[in-house]
């Protein structure tokens, strides 16, 4: 019998509802990256990482991108979670800062757009937030135009918002049953 494992690291709970989904859809474990031991992982034939993103960077890659050599002969999946939109854009970014050339045969990417709720982030990244409204506020007075995203990271400021849904994990779960 094939086995997956779903791990997940999450900061404002949308990649951790991705995981639990895919863990449902799948019939998989499912662990919290600070509950899991490398070395378990080889007992699985399929591994699925999701985190969030912060700037451009996947929250806990490098528990992937460093232990490649204990994953080949394995299906490898990462998805990321953002507040986005998803574009072809933005996933080649992301792959190309988080999963070196050589990796990116072996691991699948799949972006997955999860939301934003600014109460629930940790201090330092309110903080780093707060500077990102303030830029957003002073070009808006400054009556210079801003982009879709830029809009609506003012608005979910003020109240959180919640782009998962359940079929975008399609995808992913097509590509561990093919």
């Amino acid at each position: 019998m094939i086995k997956s494992v779903v791990i997940y690291k999450s900061k404002t709970g949308y990649a951790k509802k991705y995981a639990e989904w895919i863990a449902e859809e799948l019939s998989a474990d499912i662990f919290e990256l600070s509950q899991v031991n490398i070395d378990v992982l080889t007992n699985y034939d399929n591994v699925i990482y999701g985190s969030s993103l912060h700037a451009v960077g996947i929250i806990g890659i490098n528990y992937i991108t460093k232990n490649t050599d204990k994953l080949k002969g394995k299906k490898v999946v990462v998805y990321a979670t953002g507040a986005s939109p998803s574009s072809e854009d933005v996933i080649s970014e992301v792959m190309t800062n988080n999963i070196p050339p050589d990796q990116q045969k072996l691991i699948k990417f799949f972006y997955l757009r999860g939301g934003f709720n600014y109460d629930k982030l940790p201090l330092t990244d309110k903080v780093l937030m707060a500077l990102l409204k303030w830029k957003i506020k002073r070009k808006k007075k400054q009556e210079k135009p801003l982009t879709r995203d830029e809009k609506g990271m003012l608005a979910a400021y003020d109240k959180p918002v919640d782009f998962t849904k359940k079929e975008y994990i399609d995808d992913i779960v097509n590509y561990i049953r093919s």
